[in-house]
């Protein structure tokens, strides 16, 4: 059951930013920084974790789940840090997720060869 919820709700969020982006004159990068703010917001507001553990992988693999993550990592690195955590909880808190997404499109391009548009 786990599953079925996660694509289905992964799937509806998937949904709504594509109805967004073809009614709405907005640039694919600004959807994306408005769906983080937005995960962020709705962490920030304490409405997103109690949706995740819901939802699951459906609710944290989208960038909603990136910005609700951000804004735990900086709230914790602010209570353990005073100020400089404003700047590093962020970071030490979706490190791993950046990292992997680094190496493995790396490891894509290598197997893939990607070609230039033209």
């Amino acid at each position: 059951m786990d599953y079925l919820i996660s694509f289905l709700v992964g799937g509806a969020i998937c949904a709504i930013v594509q109805v967004v982006m073809d009614n709405t004159k907005l640039m694919p990068g600004r959807i994306m920084v408005i769906l983080v703010c937005l995960g962020a917001l709705l962490g920030a507001i304490g409405v997103y974790q109690p949706f995740a553990e819901w939802a699951k992988a459906g609710a944290s693999v989208p960038l909603l789940g990136f910005g609700s993550v951000l804004f735990k990592g900086i709230k914790e690195g602010v209570d353990k840090e005073g100020f400089i955590g404003l700047f590093k909880g962020g970071f030490t808190s979706s490190a791993v997720g950046i990292s992997s997404a680094l190496i493995f499109g790396y490891i894509a391009s290598l197997i893939f060869n990607p070609k230039m548009k033209e």
